[in-house]
């Protein structure tokens, strides 16, 4: 069976190729064709775009690009219908998938989805076209599946691929020494895995650093960005230190960590590492989003707990603000047990690993299905 695959960004593209692998376990003799990266290149994929081409955050940032967004999605639209696979696979990145959904399910292409859009987060009501245009979806977090039935769509809650990579992680032993660490505190700073996040949130990270001399600062950075966009931010604090496409093994270490908004705080929890979560926007921009969230929580450790667990700062992430609440989640903090008591009912929630295989199993069954039924 023949299977295309669209993911738009770094987690989509790790994500992606896990799920490639689940598939040729269940139907060896699959193709696949992606616009995601190397990683599901790696995994057996035909790669037809890099996800670095792709990856626009922020209103502003897609207003700018978004003559280059609908010419890559002509292209992509092009290229399905040249290659008509006998399904299209969609992960995450709602913004260009959704509506590569619609285009699919008009030109009877059948349409999964992995990793649902976050439609709960603003505007639920689109959870219909949804529901109108993509065949199944598989969810991975445990309170989407109630979500969705109150619009009468049928979801499959396959668990959640971070439990499958921490059940892969190997810790490095010589971490530490590698990094020059000694047996002090170490506090994990993740700024994030775009320019944009980066930017806006390491000053803010960098500048809390100055009320903790006693601990170590370790920065987790990100390859698919160059080395002098972190130069230019760290060159002011030459005692942090930065690691690169390493924050499982960042995270062992960790004491604490500081965390933008995303799927890095989900992690950080995993970990059983208390945190900060941060992210940093303007006054208006703020005040939108408070009117069009439908949600009360940021972080998907609060979401999934379904009550604050993390502190998150939004409008009053000042170094201020951060230095105050990191203190209060180091050894001896008051909020410190509080948190990894919370880990322990998140993780309870979320089931056990094996996502990928389950929805590789799922999504091969179901097709199989789908090309008997006349």
């Amino acid at each position: 069976m023949t299977y295309y695959l669209i993911a738009g960004e770094r987690s989509g593209d790790l994500h992606g190729a896990n799920l490639i692998r689940a598939i040729h376990q269940h139907d060896p003799d699959a193709h696949c064709r992606a616009y995601g990266g190397e990683q599901m290149e790696a995994a057996g994929s035909v790669l037809v775009r890099h996800y670095r081409q792709m990856a626009f955050m922020g209103f502003l940032e897609v207003a700018k690009n978004l003559g280059t967004i609908r010419r890559i999605m002509r292209e992509c639209q092009a290229d399905l219908l040249a290659h008509r696979p006998d399904v299209l696979i969609l992960i995450d990145y709602a913004g260009f998938n959704l509506r590569m959904a619609r285009f699919a399910k008009k030109h009877g292409i059948r349409v999964f989805y992995y990793i649902s859009p976050k439609v709960w987060a603003w505007n639920p009501g689109r959870a219909r076209n949804i529901k109108a245009s993509v065949d199944r979806l598989f969810t991975i977090l445990p309170f989407e599946t109630a979500f969705f039935a109150n619009y009468g769509y049928e979801v499959e809650y396959v668990g959640n691929p971070l439990l499958d990579a921490l059940a892969d992680f190997h810790p490095d032993p010589d971490f530490r020494q590698k990094l020059g660490l000694d047996q002090s505190p170490v506090i994990a700073l993740l700024p994030g895995s775009r320019r944009q996040e980066i930017t806006a949130m390491l000053p803010v990270m960098l500048a809390a650093t100055r009320s903790f001399p006693a601990c170590q600062f370790v920065v987790g950075t990100v390859s698919n960005l160059p080395e002098t966009l972190y130069d230019d931010l760290m060159a002011a604090y030459p005692a942090v230190r930065r690691v690169g496409d390493s924050a499982y093994d960042l995270l062992h270490v960790a004491t604490a960590a500081l965390v933008t908004s995303g799927t890095a705080t989900l992690e950080t929890g995993l970990f059983k590492v208390p945190q900060v979560v941060c992210y940093k926007t303007a006054r208006w921009w703020y005040e939108i989003g408070k009117r069009i969230l439908t949600v009360p929580f940021l972080s998907l450790v609060n979401l999934i707990a379904d009550r604050s667990v993390v502190p998150e700062l939004i409008y009053d992430c000042t170094p201020d603000r951060v230095s105050a609440e990191l203190q209060a989640i180091l050894p001896g903090g008051p909020n410190r047990n509080a948190q990894l008591a919370g880990y322990d009912e998140v993780r309870q929630k979320m089931g056990e690993p094996g996502a990928s295989g389950r929805a590789g199993r799922a999504m091969v069954t179901a097709l199989q299905a789908m090309l008997k039924t006349p």
